[in-house]
């Protein structure tokens, strides 16, 4: 079963800015394109707690162990939490070549080549996370290294600022809400693991009944259980339900709990019950309970492992390691003394939540009213990096627990007690002003009341939702998902749904989707095509046309390339849609509302790829029979130039709705300016044009003033800061004693003399200086 662990998750590669994805195999994570080979390269790898980052470095190391990855000559591995742990200094020989590995002979003589062949190193770092007090990381080393003594922070911080060993390859693990990115100067590679998909859960589940009697039971049992089957996205959440669904299935059961609370009470009963006596239960309940204490302590610093000799007494420590809530640990070797010591570290981020949870409901000290602060629901501020960010949700089950006879043994507390910490949370959820709480507040809110299976609660927030809901940019996982429809299913409102960027799987999506009171929904373009076509492929013509009628692309923004590819996929599909439609509901035409809908564009790409994301936008622009307003003006200008606007002006006769064309900042020259004003008079419902900050010389500016007369339904013209002169001034203003439908002409350049145009400013108040 170890084995089933180390399964190769989906990578996913980000950048930084735009967090575009594409799948990542295990040879490509130390592919750098455009790197300095002599340089020291740094990859990092998010993702949350649970998701397999360690798993997937300790691949690495096993991959190169076995002949892959031949780049490297060392490959040095270090858990950050535990190396972090002891106020100890060490030099990059100690750390390298006395606690990693020591060389039976010749440690000098390797440390020499490791320093002259940096390029051969690869250094892995895991949990970054777990390297307290980084407001003290930047400190720089001095040239000496190999001699002076430091702390494990202070040599991460030379080996990332190039201080010391210049060309090694660092590869660090860290959680996604971490501030990694304010500590690391320069990232050259960014890789995140989104945990499993449902196909590869199912595998995962599979694999681990694999040769039992039950195995193909235990798959229907967990996937009846659809809230658990969604937490499996999580391999470690995924090992929880397996050992759980083991043991109930072992006893002829055939129901699992219904919520994460309940689950990890469960595995934490069938840790310990099977093994106790009656005389050891009282003596193993003490020990839960200082173990709780001890979590919750180490939790508030943001750590999760302690030096051994420092555990509260030896009974502690055996039952810990005993029933596997820790695993134990060597600190490296100290150079000078030889000595070693050992540590020990929470199994897994979950039950160490879980027990933090489990103190706050167990601890005389904690008042009632004192509970409620760890909810921290109010404050509309993101939710700070936290290593106990799964104790409201445990707390809340817990509160809500008070029938089960294993919880009700840990506690020792009569049921007034308990009755009054459930009305506590009841009273504080009560006085929530849910409708403005930000997005991630409110889904950790879901969370706690899913925990709770509270009818009332249920109730309540469905009643206090917004009607507008928007999750832009903010990470839905499974289980977020799944809390958000079951709570949504509820309610006899309409909604809005904005699920942009947020990474929703396609299930997900077709969930949320399908539910009838969901009115309309944005996600991104890629996530949608591909959701249209798996329902066409499964010939589900129904939800297929309900969601596209709910699809909301009004207005859009291009910032990519890979926007642009994705709105012509969308028209494309547009296609093959139309003849499924017509034919699964007997329709004689159909049209995807979005499309037709479509107002404005917004064009964004800069000038690096601003040229061929336009004329890739130009091709579908007829595509848009009611698009009016059409704006190509961005702060890190397009820079279309007179190719752009050549393509565009060829399009115009079937732009018949636009009203308003911003070509502002795009390299425009007379050359540009003569192809679009030959084009002009098509676009029959035209009302502004902007010209603002190109290149449009005389030349230009007299072939507009041509055309100026035979644009009727234009009013506003924008010529500003171009390379007019007073010649191309007076014939605008010409032309414009034709025009008396134009409100306003622009003109202001910085060559044409001020007398000029204050002059033709006097003979037409339209002008603007």
């Amino acid at each position: 079963k170890n084995s089933i662990k180390a399964m190769e998750k989906e990578l996913v590669t980000c950048s930084l800015q735009r967090k575009e994805k594409a799948a990542l195999k295990m040879s490509q994570i130390f592919q750098i394109q455009g790197g300095k080979d002599l340089e020291t390269k740094v990859i990092v790898v998010l993702g949350k707690a649970g998701m397999g980052k360690s798993i997937l470095v300790q691949k690495i190391c096993q991959d190169w162990s076995n002949g892959k990855f031949s780049q490297f000559e060392f490959v040095f591995w270090f858990d950050c939490k535990q190396i972090s742990l002891p106020e100890k200094r060490y030099s990059l020989k100690d750390l390298l070549l006395e606690f990693f590995v020591e060389p039976q002979e010749g440690s000098t003589e390797i440390f020499e080549y490791i320093l002259q062949n940096p390029a051969k190193v690869l250094l892995v770092f895991d949990g970054f996370e777990g390297l307290h007090d980084h407001e003290n990381f930047s400190r720089c080393l001095g040239s000496q290294h190999e001699k002076g003594l430091y702390s494990v922070k202070e040599l991460l911080s030379g080996l990332i600022q190039k201080k010391i060993l210049n060309g090694c390859t660092l590869l660090l693990t860290a959680r996604p809400k971490d501030k990694v990115y304010q500590y690391v100067s320069k990232v050259d590679k960014a890789i995140e693991i989104v945990g499993f998909s449902p196909q590869q859960r199912e595998l995962y589940i599979t694999k681990y009944f694999e040769g039992l009697p039950y195995c193909d039971n235990a798959l229907k049992l967990i996937k009846e259980c659809e809230y658990l089957f969604s937490h499996c996205y999580s391999p470690v959440m995924c090992r929880f339900v397996c050992f759980l669904c083991e043991t109930v299935l072992e006893v002829g059961g055939k129901s699992l709990p219904s919520t994460l609370t309940a689950v990890l009470l469960k595995v934490v009963q069938q840790k310990v019950i099977p093994m106790q006596t009656d005389v050891t239960a009282m003596q193993n309940q003490e020990s839960l309970a200082t173990l709780a204490n001890i979590a919750w302590y180490l939790g508030e610093k943001h750590q999760s492992a302690m030096r051994s000799d420092l555990l509260p007494s030896k009974e502690v420590k055996e039952f810990a390691l005993k029933y596997g809530f820790f695993l134990p640990f060597a600190f490296p070797k100290h150079s000078d003394t030889g000595e070693e010591e050992f540590g020990s570290t929470f199994s897994d981020f979950v039950i160490q939540n879980f027990l933090g949870a489990l103190h706050l409901m167990l601890a005389e000290e904690m008042k009632d009213k004192n509970l409620t602060k760890y909810l921290s629901f109010p404050s509309k501020k993101k939710k700070p990096s936290n290593w106990l960010d799964l104790v409201p949700r445990f707390l809340s089950g817990l509160l809500f627990l008070q029938d089960d006879a294993y919880f009700c043994s840990l506690s020792n507390k009569d049921a007034k007690k308990s009755a009054k910490k459930q009305k506590t949370l009841l009273k504080y959820i009560k006085r929530l002003q849910i409708n403005e709480l930000c997005p991630e507040r409110l889904l950790e809110l879901l969370h706690c009341i899913y925990e709770t299976q509270s009818s009332y609660l249920f109730q309540h927030v469905t009643l206090r939702l917004k009607p507008d809901l928007s999750f832009l940019g903010v990470v839905l996982t499974p289980p977020d998902v799944h809390v958000l429809h079951s709570i949504l299913k509820r309610s006899r409102e309409e909604f809005s749904l904005d699920l942009r960027n947020s990474s929703i799987d396609m299930q997900g999506l077709k969930d949320l989707v399908g539910l009838k009171n969901v009115a309309s929904f944005r996600a991104s373009l890629s996530d949608t095509v591909r959701l249209w076509k798996s329902l066409e492929q499964t010939e589900d013509y129904k939800l297929l046309r309900a969601s596209t009628e709910k699809f909301v692309l009004d207005p859009f923004k291009a910032k990519t390339v890979k926007d642009v590819s994705d709105l012509s996929d969308l028209v494309e599909m547009q296609e093959k849609m139309i003849s499924c439609v017509q034919d699964a509901c007997g329709c004689s035409s159909y049209e995807i509302p979005a499309i037709k809908n479509l107002r404005k564009v917004e064009f964004a790409l800069g000038p690096v790829c601003g040229l061929q994301g336009f004329l890739k936008l130009v091709e579908i622009l007829a595509a848009f029979p009611l698009l009016q307003h059409l704006d190509l003006d961005a702060l890190s200008e397009n820079g279309i130039g007179d190719e752009g606007a050549k393509s565009l002006s060829e399009v115009f006769p079937t732009l018949t709705s636009l009203e308003t064309l911003n070509l502002s900042q795009n390299k425009i020259t007379d050359v540009g300016a003569e192809k679009l004003a030959t084009a002009l008079p098509a676009l029959s419902s035209l009302k502004t044009l902007s010209l603002y900050n190109n290149s449009i010389c005389d030349f230009g500016a007299e072939n507009l003033a041509k055309v100026l007369p035979e644009m009727a339904s234009l009013r506003v013209l924008d010529v500003q800061y171009n390379k007019i002169t007073g010649v191309g001034a007076q014939q605008l203003t010409d032309s414009l004693r034709k025009c008396p439908h134009v409100k306003n002409l622009l003109m202001w350049n910085p060559t044409i003399p001020y007398g000029v145009l204050e002059h033709l400013q006097q003979l037409d108040s339209r002008i603007s200086v």
